[in-house]
């Protein structure tokens, strides 16, 4: 695996950085992950959109213009072998002494960027959809900020995998909806696609997007709005979104069957929606 980190390209097992980068000493960075089809970049400007949103949130200067992230991210690209990958940008705010307020004077971020392989959901999991469990959302107030200090979902998920399901949802104050530990989720309810807005208690997920455009430019019924906890427990249909694991159904929520217990009607046009857009759109 070739990687790129400050300013050079090479192999994974030559990049190295400092104990003392703050990314390590204190989670003190950004991170964004960009998928590509058939070696093109998926939506690169609303990428770097996110990432300007996360660096101008906690005070980083932007290391470099859209121009030469595009080259950069396409020569790593080019560099590594899949047809399809998914990039995973790392930027903190570099080098020194550990104390917790900004270096005075600043010092140059750190910028690592690697590749791997992006794989489709297997054919079961489309089938027979995934389970996922409940738990309060008890991350911080900034959760549009796709910070790389990820504890409190790094524990939700295994909250998951420890009940031997595939996801946690998160729900805010036992009162509305947020978001998956490493996704953003939907309600289906009566045929209308319910969808958690974008504020600060939710990471603005580009998947997410896809599919209220999908929705909206084939007539499926949607609204964007606080989605109440009691409807996530109602909901006919659960979906789960992300760059990764494009669209999946939720079909066991807390050891009970979501709507009839399989993937419902919502999810299969979705499903179809997606794969037609993604061959004709992201592989274009």
């Amino acid at each position: 695996m070739t990687v790129y980190l400050n300013g050079q390209f090479l192999p994974i097992t030559e990049a190295k950085i400092s104990v003392l980068d703050r990314g390590f000493i204190f989670g003190d960075g950004v991170y964004e992950v960009i998928p590509v089809y058939s070696r093109h970049i998926f939506r690169l400007p609303e990428h770097l959109q996110r990432l300007r949103h996360s660096l101008d949130s906690i005070k980083l200067a932007n290391p470099y213009s859209d121009a030469e992230w595009a080259q950069i991210i396409q020569e790593l690209v080019t560099r590594n072998a899949p047809e399809d990958q998914y990039l995973y940008l790392h930027i903190t705010r570099g080098v020194a002494k550990r104390d917790h307020a900004f270096p005075n004077p600043s010092v140059p971020p750190t910028v690592f960027l690697m590749s791997n392989p992006l794989n489709t959901p297997p054919a079961a999991l489309l089938q027979n959809g995934i389970s996922a469990i409940t738990a309060p959302d008890n991350r911080w107030l900034r959760c549009d900020i796709k910070a790389i200090s990820l504890l409190p979902n790094v524990l939700l998920r295994q909250m998951a995998i420890d009940a031997g399901c595939a996801e946690t949802i998160m729900l805010r104050d036992n009162e509305f909806l947020t978001e998956g530990s490493a996704s953003n989720i939907f309600v289906v309810k009566n045929g209308v696609l319910l969808a958690p807005p974008k504020d600060n208690l939710m990471l603005p997920g580009i998947t997410y997007d896809v599919v209220l455009e999908l929705a909206a430019a084939n007539g499926i019924p949607h609204e964007v709005r606080k989605v109440q906890v009691a409807e996530v427990f109602d909901a006919d249909e659960l979906l789960l979104t992300s760059s990764t694991k494009e669209v999946l159904a939720i079909t066991l929520l807390d050891e009970k069957p979501v709507g009839s217990g399989k993937p419902g009607a919502m999810f299969a046009k979705l499903h179809a929606l997606y794969q037609k857009f993604k061959q004709e759109v992201m592989r274009a």
